[in-house]
């Protein structure tokens, strides 16, 4: 048949739609890499790929096919495909030599037989040789022998006596013909020699002799001997030749023409020759002869490795390929026979795979158990095939698999949780930290992005104190942090893949924020007022010791920076008070004597603990003395340190023509009502208008701080400006009462009323 002649449609046979013959890669395989049927996808046909030639293809084999396997991948299906090769009659039959010239004794008796060399017609069954024709038949007639193996012997039997005196040629036509339509034949010209005598033909000991030989056999290797025996005198004359030696028979053997000895001459292969039959032609110098067969098996020796043929391979897989995912097909072939072609196949131990076989020759290489690319990513597979021979013969084949990555695990940071300090007062966008996850994944399922997750803090969106970088997770400050304001505050970030979906996980950051020394010290106590004289009063009896007041102050910083120490900067009498260095008590340091000052005036510095420290001032008037007429006439002297702020200079100016205003008003209606009782509020102005003020001790400090008030019983009288004061009983804790009266003063024919006046000082109250 021409090339691209239909043979068959092996889609309609397979029940298959012929895109699967396009998607799934459909190819022909052949073990011998000689195509001669092709396949069409786009219809489904098998196709002649390359010329036939039956017999060259299987000789004289009549049952010829030819076998190959049909693979599909995605997924992977194999197919065996046998087509039969059917023979035409396109070969002639062929004699070997288109003119025979034997020799024949004229003695020859009659019924002798003489080989002849038989014709060769390539083809099989009806399409080969089939009948012989001898013409003319005066002194010979033809005699055709079936042997066992379906070939002809073919003889010429003589009928008639010979008479070499009367003819010395014979010229003979044989003709052969097969059986095809149309029927072909051949023709052999035949030239009888007559010979004088010899009237007896040589006879073999064995019709037939079989031998075997080693494939590979050394050259000159002596396979067997014939011998054939002559009743003439002249017997030891015999030649020995093959008779019709195929070129194969030819290249590998020869036979000694004068012993019958057959030799090897070329290289034996088991695995092209497995027997040869041989004819071999007994010839006497009278040209009479006898024929033999040699029947030569050719015994098969390990020397073919197995061939190792991948037919299908998927170079990647995934790691959540389920067991029993076909990784590859393979093919192994050994050309020898037997157990030489027995062929074990196997891998490595101790890998996820395994080999399983499926038709005849053909292996699955599959995965047996669950794979995981984070251990192993890539594996080197040996695949080992191994015959039965002694010894045995092996061959390795390795695949490269790569296992591909599915997202199977989730970020994971390298701590369970951050803690992280940053000073307060820091510059916007200041690096607080970096987190840091791993994926054990690969590719995009690998790539780590980091996100803030959403929350509040002091009512206000985390993102406004605190941002990430997605890629590198570095976390900023995006605000300056007060520590005083906000000491620590607690946040999740999460770190996601780039998987399919992505895979999460979260971590917990403590961001704690470390204090600054930027505040300083806040006297609490004692107030200090702008215009006001705050004194406290130490009895001239006063122990060593003595608790004259206490400096309470505060530092809103934390820590170091908080703790606070008092020093005493500056002191009307250093020798006299002394300062606590880490409670502010201020107390005597020796008894007070007569000769100390009434007045005195201590300035304190508080001071923190930081790196640089602050502090604050605070300035105490101390008045020295018994008795609190003494106090009164001591502090009209005081002067004081008054600071003004330049912006309260209006209001003070409106005010003092307001007051003048009032105060005129007033001078003028109490002169018009009663002169006397002018002279009594002036003079009561006089004495009053230098009076301290009391002070006030907050009710809740530390101990030791002054939380006692006092009350004064204070008596004037109209004459006098200096009044006695006493010490009564505690009042309260926040009020301070003072009564004064005033005196009687007896006048002629008049009595004057004698008036209580109770006075409550309050902080910050001037009188």
């Amino acid at each position: 048949m021409s090339v691209g002649s239909f043979v068959g449609n092996i889609a309609s046979d397979l029940g298959l739609e012929p895109k699967r013959l396009i998607s799934g890669k459909a190819r022909v395989f052949t073990s011998d890499s000689s195509e001669y049927i092709g396949l069409d996808k786009e219809n489904g046909h098998l196709v002649v790929k390359n010329k036939i030639d039956r017999e060259e293809l299987c000789g004289e084999i009549s049952a010829c096919s030819v076998s190959f396997d049909v693979i599909f991948d995605n997924p992977m299906e194999l197919y065996r495909v046998t087509v039969d090769i059917q023979d035409i009659n396109d070969n002639s039959p062929v004699f070997p030599k288109s003119k025979i010239e034997p020799e024949i004794s004229e003695l020859a008796v009659l019924g002798a037989r003489f080989h002849l060399e038989s014709a060769i017609d390539p083809d099989v069954g009806v399409n080969t040789l089939q009948k012989y024709t001898l013409q003319p038949t005066d002194h010979f007639k033809l005699n055709v022998q079936n042997s066992e193996d379906g070939s002809k012997n073919v003889e010429m039997v003589l009928h008639s006596p010979l008479d070499r005196e009367k003819k010395k040629h014979h010229n003979l036509v044989l003709t052969a013909f097969d059986g095809g339509k149309p029927q072909r034949s051949a023709t052999v010209q035949i030239n009888i020699i007559v010979l004088d005598g010899n009237d007896n033909a040589p006879v073999f000991s064995q019709s037939s002799y079989k031998t075997s030989v080693v494939e590979n056999a050394p050259k000159s290797t002596i396979v067997t001997k014939v011998s054939a025996t002559d009743a003439d005198e002249s017997s030891h004359g015999i030649q020995y030749y093959f008779e019709h030696a195929t070129s194969a028979v030819k290249a590998l053997f020869s036979i000694d023409a004068d012993s019958g000895e057959v030799k090897v001459i070329g290289d034996i292969d088991y695995e092209k020759h497995k027997q040869f039959k041989i004819k071999v032609k007994a010839k006497d110098h009278g040209g009479l002869t006898d024929l033999c067969e040699i029947i030569i098996d050719v015994i098969d020796v390990n020397d073919n490795t197995p061939k190792i043929t991948i037919m299908s391979f998927s170079s990647a897989v995934s790691e959540d390929a389920a067991p029993g995912t076909v990784i590859a097909i393979i093919n192994v072939q050994d050309l020898d026979s037997g157990d030489n072609s027995k062929i074990t196949c196997s891998i490595d131990l101790n890998s996820p795979f395994k080999i399983v076989s499926s038709l005849t020759n053909y292996y699955n290489l599959v995965t047996e158990s669950e794979l995981n690319r984070e251990q192993t990513a890539e594996y080197n597979i040996t695949i080992t095939a191994v015959d039965g021979g002694n010894p045995p013969l092996s061959s390795k084949e390795i695949l490269n698999l790569k296992i591909s990555d599915v997202n199977d695990h989730a970020p994971q940071f390298e701590q369970e949780s951050y803690k992280a300090f940053i000073a307060e007062n820091n510059p916007q966008s200041t690096t607080i930290l970096t987190v840091k996850a791993e994926d054990m994944d690969w590719g995009p399922n690998a790539k780590v992005s980091y996100f803030l997750i959403d929350g509040d803090l002091n009512g206000a969106p985390l993102a406004s104190y605190i941002s990430i970088n997605s890629e590198t997770g570095v976390i900023y400050a995006e605000k300056s942090f007060d520590y005083e304001q906000l000491k620590s505050f607690k946040m999740q970030v999460k770190a996601q893949d780039g998987g399919s979906p992505p895979l999460s996980n979260n971590v917990t950051l403590n961001i704690i924020i470390q204090d600054q020394n930027d505040n300083a010290p806040q006297v609490l106590y004692p107030v200090q007022t702008g215009g006001s004289v705050v004194a406290e009063i130490v009895p001239r009896a006063a122990d060593v010791g003595y608790l004259v007041t206490k400096v309470v102050a505060v530092d809103v910083d934390s820590g170091q920076n908080a703790w606070l120490s008092y020093k005493l900067q500056k002191a009307t009498d250093r020798a006299l008070f002394e300062v606590g260095l880490q409670n502010g008590e201020i107390r005597t340091v020796r008894q007070v004597t007569d000769k100390d000052a009434v007045k005195q005036k201590l300035t304190v510095v508080v001071e923190d603990n930081g790196q640089p420290s602050r502090s604050a001032v605070v300035s105490i008037n101390v008045a020295v003395a018994d008795s609190f007429p003494e106090v009164l006439s001591e502090f009209t002297d005081f002067t004081h340190e008054k600071q003004y702020n330049d912006n309260l200079t209006f209001y003070l100016v409106l005010a003092l023509a307001v007051v003048s205003l009032l105060f005129i008003v007033s001078v003028i209606s109490i002169i018009s009502v009663k002169i006397y009782r002018w002279r009594q509020n002036k003079l009561f102005y006089k004495s009053g208008a230098n009076l301290p003020v009391i002070p006030y001790y907050p009710p809740v400090y530390a101990d030791g701080t002054l939380q006692h008030v006092y009350n004064y019983e204070m008596c004037g009288t109209t004459d006098s400006r200096m009044s006695d004061m006493k010490f009564v009983r505690p009042y309260s804790q926040n009020t301070l009462v003072s009564q004064s009266r005033l005196g009687t003063v007896q006048r002629e024919k008049k009595e004057q009323e004698v008036d209580d006046l109770t006075l409550e000082v309050r902080p910050g109250l001037m009188f």
